[in-house]
């Protein structure tokens, strides 16, 4: 019997109008992810189906769990719809599995198929005690739940659901730029974006000598553990050293980090502009810092007109720790090398900054013409999957 990989989209199908773009897109994210397996991938508006090489079958698999805009699979028997084909199918499946306790649950979006639904998993339950001793049904905590999928063209059976990320396809709802420091919060707050089907560019800031090239590559690190879930991540490294120093001589202390966020938040502006993205996303959470109060956001967000989405706003630190542990980037996140926000952290730093001081203090710098020096001298390179790195033209 032939097996296919049966994809369930989920939320996918309640885009109703939509739901054609969002196939689409998770069916070119699949098959961009799958372009070295020799698969083939048919799909229709319900399901996607996957034929494989079974010797590559785990790697697939491996390959898939990493996928946004998948609800759940299953590894499944493809077979004619009919129904001594079905039974025949059936009686070889349950040769091969250890249960004590079964149920049948038949879903027939086929109605053409001459028996319900319900009356086909009775009829496929009374053939199962007949040809397997010393077993028993069981409705609610069953060893074997057999799943019969009777649909056009071929009915699919299988005994087993995976959870797939759920969220949606890469790419399908715009772009945005990432404040990604070497910290644990950001690279959550990326992957999370990622899961809403945003394709992510990451920006760093850098303040050599006072931050090391160990910082930056910890950054680079964290965006090869989050490239998996895209194809790429563009990684823009700011030299934030010049501004920083001058921010550090010339505003009060305890509002040397509310002018530094500021001041982040116009350059990345400019990168948003540039790279035709829509927004800027960070890893702020509510309280978690002193920049992190909501008097600081207002004062800090007082510089931009852009939408600031902050997936971790409301998580505690346990729960962000949580997601970091699960997608690989919390060892990499506590590695001790301290980033430009960490550097020149005052001692007091004001919780309920006056955004009138603000503005007075930041008269002190030349800040724009710094800024236009610093966009020139943006570098970017481009992390992919498979830990190639390549450098591009500057901003």
């Amino acid at each position: 019997m032939e097996r296919v990989i049966m994809i369930k989209y989920g939320e996918l199908t309640t885009k109703k109008g939509n739901r054609n773009f969002f196939v689409n897109s998770l069916y070119k994210s699949i098959l961009n992810k799958l372009k070295n397996y020799d698969v083939i991938i048919y799909k229709d508006l319900s399901r996607m189906y996957i034929e494989f090489d079974e010797k590559k079958l785990n790697d697939i698999l491996k390959k898939i769990n990493k996928i946004f805009g998948i609800h759940k699979y299953n590894v499944a028997y493809k077979i004619n719809s009919s129904i001594d084909e079905i039974e025949k199918s059936i009686l070889e499946i349950i040769k091969k599995e250890d249960f004590n306790t079964f149920k049948v649950e038949t879903k027939r979006s086929d109605k053409n198929f001459p028996i319900e639904s319900i009356e086909f998993s009775k009829h496929i339950g009374g053939l199962i005690l007949k040809n397997k001793n010393n077993i028993k049904v069981d409705v609610h905590k069953p060893d074997l739940l057999l799943n019969i999928e009777i649909r056009k063209n071929y009915t699919y059976i299988y005994t087993t659901d995976y959870s797939g990320l759920g969220g949606y396809p890469n790419n399908t709802l715009g772009k945005a730029i990432v404040m990604l420091s070497g910290g644990i919060d950001s690279p959550v707050a990326a992957y999370l974006a990622i899961k809403r089907g945003i394709h992510i560019e990451a920006i760093y800031f850098e303040s050599i000598p006072h931050t090391s090239l160990e910082a930056r590559n910890k950054v680079i690190e964290l965006c090869k553990k989050l490239s998996i879930y895209t194809n790429n991540i563009k990684l823009h490294i700011v030299p934030f050293t010049k501004l920083q120093e001058e921010i550090y001589k010339k505003v009060d202390s305890e509002y040397v980090i509310t002018i530094m966020r500021r001041m982040m938040y116009r350059i990345t502006e400019k990168v948003v502009q540039k790279r035709k993205a829509e927004a800027i996303i960070n890893g702020e959470s509510v309280g978690q810092v002193a920049s992190q109060t909501l008097t600081s956001m207002k004062a800090i967000n007082n510089v931009t007109n852009l939408p600031v989405i902050r997936p971790v706003s409301c998580l505690d630190k346990l729960e962000i720790i949580d997601i970091a542990k699960k997608i690989d980037t919390y060892d990499i996140s506590i590695l001790p090398y301290e980033d430009c926000c960490t550097v020149f952290v005052p001692k007091h730093p004001i919780i309920n900054p006056n955004i009138n001081s603000c503005i007075e203090m930041e008269k002190n710098i030349d800040y724009e013409s710094i800024i236009k020096d610093i966009i020139i001298n943006i570098e970017t390179i481009t992390i992919t999957e498979n830990e190639k790195i390549e450098f591009e033209e500057l901003l």
